[in-house]
């Protein structure tokens, strides 16, 4: 028989939300990961606030509902907080109860600064990679990195010229280039760049990974200021953050890392490198890899995992919030940067550990 179209709401519910979520769904795996990562954080975090005043809002539950905005690509806090209002599962996730109210959008942008100073998405991304590393999945020898273009929240037409008298040339021989001579009124520390000749230049800046070849996970992350040497830069810093094989490992990159100074930096540091070569034209003056690096077996398999980093940038931007940062300035692009690059890592282990 047809049912009834009733409208009266039912005064209790006797379903708990642990009972709502269903067994096989991601988000399950996804949170026991991180509550995992949180508690090694706990400490660091009693460090963050004072001891005396009024409780604030768990930094656990920033960290959460920070990571479902990734997760789902939510652009903004406020959309977040209006989920978080009636969805019983991101309540669940965050570690709400149906009946526990909701904070302000605001909570996260005076928060921030005190998770930034406590450099909150490194440490998160460090010790998720710790438990990649307690299933075997992480290869301390061999990695691949790449930038993409992050586009700031900016606009062309916010460019102004400086006052002459204040600018100083930071070009060859002191040359004074366009990054001196104009800035953006609100977000002064966006460049206007581009990585294709074709393209047209917007304000970015330049988001840096490096992942492990063995299943693409992202081991060090940052973002900086646009330049044309700023991926060389990054990925020799990145390289410093990484824990790796006390014998020489290999590098692989595109054409773009192929300049002899950064060649030779890496052969320093014990870092074969595996870098793709100019084919023709004049950049293949550029070409600084030894017959024996270039015709090695390895060679070829850095070349061929080089996409995996692509995936990293594709879910980003496709899925996540990468396509274009919702913050300003150079030291909150790359926090969030480093969000980024930790919730793409957790959508990677759902699907790696338990095929262990």
């Amino acid at each position: 028989m047809r049912g009834e179209d009733l409208h009266q709401a039912a005064m209790y519910s006797y379903i708990n939300l642990e009972q709502r979520v269903p067994e096989a769904h991601r988000l399950r795996a996804i949170r026991k990961m991180v509550n995992q990562a949180l508690e090694q954080l706990s400490n660091h975090f009693e460090g963050l606030y004072a001891r005396r005043g009024r409780p604030s809002i768990p930094p656990e539950h920033l960290i959460r509902a920070l990571l479902l905005q990734l997760l789902y690509g939510l652009r903004s806090e406020a959309q977040l907080m209006e989920q978080l209002e009636y969805n019983l599962l991101f309540r669940w996730f965050v570690g709400l109860e149906m009946d526990d109210p909701i904070w302000d959008a605001t909570v996260f942008t005076k928060n921030r600064e005190r998770l930034m100073k406590g450099e909150v998405s490194q440490r998160l991304l460090q010790a998720v990679l710790e438990q990649a590393q307690a299933h075997n999945l992480l290869s301390a020898e061999h990695f691949t990195v790449d930038g993409t273009l992050l586009e700031a929240w900016a606009n062309r037409r916010s460019f102004q010229e400086k006052d002459p008298e204040t600018v100083v040339g930071t070009g060859s021989g002191g040359s004074k280039l366009l990054r001196d001579t104009h800035e953006s009124s609100p977000d002064p520390e966006s460049r206007l760049y581009k990585k294709s000749t074709a393209a047209q230049a917007e304000p970015s800046y330049l988001g840096h990974v490096m992942i492990e070849n063995r299943n693409g996970l992202v081991v060090a992350a940052c973002a900086t200021q646009s330049s044309t040497t700023a991926e060389r830069e990054a990925a020799l810093e990145m390289l410093k953050e990484l824990k790796r094989s006390p014998s020489a490992v290999t590098l692989g990159a595109d054409k773009q890392y192929q300049d002899p100074t950064f060649v030779g930096e890496l052969r320093k540091q014990q870092v074969v490198p595996h870098i793709a070569e100019y084919e023709s034209g004049q950049n293949q003056c550029k070409n600084s890899l030894q017959p024996e690096e270039r015709e090695s077996p390895g060679f070829k398999t850095s070349q061929r995992k080089r996409k995996l980093v692509e995936m990293v940038f594709g879910w980003g931007k496709l899925s996540s919030i990468m396509r274009q940062m919702k913050l300003r300035g150079r030291n909150q692009v790359d926090w969030l940067f480093r969000l980024l690059a930790t919730a793409n890592n957790l959508v990677r282990l759902v699907k790696l550990i338990p095929a262990q």
